[in-house]
């Protein structure tokens, strides 16, 4: 499976979670709009922070989501590099394990754009 199949993928299975829970998937989409909008850091800042928690938290679903998110903010592949190092630092051996899947994506997720 490719990281754009993961993507659609994880999309759907969210659009089936959202009509199953609809209250508790808009509640939750609340708090990330809330969360993304306010405060003093950027968007992308914010971003760079939730790909390193997906990293550490080792959820592929989440890396897919946030790389995508991080491209359309306009992240550059050295930027995302900045990041993975970081969470390697924090997370040892298996945030080095995600770090590579998440340079994985990032890297087929812009080859075709």
């Amino acid at each position: 499976m490719t990281w754009n199949d993961k993507l659609d993928s994880t999309r759907n299975q969210l659009r089936g979670l959202n009509k199953a829970i609809p209250d508790t998937t808009r509640a939750f989409g609340a708090l990330g709009k809330a969360v993304k909008e306010g405060g003093v850091l950027a968007f992308k800042t914010k971003e760079f922070v939730a790909l390193g928690i997906a990293i550490a938290t080792r959820c592929e679903a989440c890396i897919v989501l946030h790389v995508d998110t991080l491209i359309r903010a306009g992240a550059s592949r050295e930027e995302i590099g900045d990041v993975l190092a970081m969470t390697i630092q924090m997370g040892g051996g298996p945030s080095m394990m995600y770090a590579a899947k998440a340079l994985e994506c990032f890297d087929e997720m812009t080859a075709a754009g």
